[in-house]
């Protein structure tokens, strides 16, 4: 399936959101997540279905000062 991640087009087989970030080895990290525009909280990810050029932000927290 074809899906913007971060600006960047990518062919990822995942049905949901919470696979996505499994296979891209984001699993169990803190996360803000967005689909289309829309937040997807933590406890919504499994349920989140992906569509074909689906636009997903992935986005973690910085350390620095």
């Amino acid at each position: 399936m074809r899906l913007i991640i971060n600006g960047e087009a990518q062919n990822i087989c995942a049905n949901t959101l919470s696979e996505l970030l499994r296979l891209m080895d984001y699993e169990g990290e803190w996360l803000a997540t967005a689909v289309n525009g829309e937040l997807v909280h933590r406890e919504d990810r499994a349920d989140h279905a992906l569509d074909e050029n689906d636009r997903i932000e992935i986005l973690t927290p910085m350390q620095g000062g």
